[in-house]
């Protein structure tokens, strides 16, 4: 079986058992993807908590809390891939489920029913860089998965094989 090269998240001893639960206003840049995520999903659901409670905006608010939360657990599914093509794929549909999001939040700022709201703003500069972010990852997977392909087809056949 192949072995991709993934680096799974371990935390920090400091980080382990403490109950604390970093946020974006005390801890600066975060370049922990998974907590990104978390942070960006959590944002989404009380976001979609404040939409008006009228028959469009419990539709936006369905749909927006779907592709919102969907990349955390995405992104855990690619934590773990049968494959290169697996985890390519998966990392797909976050990026894909960003974009979602990324319309559905355009959308609600244009019927301005969270005029200036913080979460609203988080939500569009962070879905911002996350798009960045995953889709140069899958743009580099699918450059690797590519070199690998090449290499293995310029090799010579190993003795002893027809």
């Amino acid at each position: 079986m192949e072995t991709l090269n993934l680096e799974l998240r371990t935390l920090n001893p400091e980080q382990k058992n403490t109950g604390q639960r970093t946020s974006i206003e005390n801890t600066g840049r975060k370049y922990d993807l998974e907590e990104r995520l978390l942070e960006f999903a959590s944002a989404v659901i009380d976001v979609s908590e404040k939409l008006p409670n009228s028959r469009a905006g419990n539709h936006i608010a369905g749909q927006f809390l779907r592709s919102g939360t969907s990349p955390y657990g995405n992104h855990g599914e690619a934590q773990a891939p049968e494959s290169a093509e697996d985890f390519i794929h998966k990392m797909k549909i976050c990026l894909k489920e960003l974009r979602e999001t990324r319309r559905w939040t355009h959308l609600i700022e244009r019927k301005r029913w969270l005029r200036e709201d913080p979460q609203l703003v988080f939500i569009l500069g962070e879905g911002e860089e996350l798009i960045r972010i995953f889709k140069a990852s899958v743009q580099t997977a699918e450059r690797n998965k590519l070199v690998k392909k090449r290499s293995g087809a310029a090799s010579p056949p190993k003795p002893g094989t027809p």
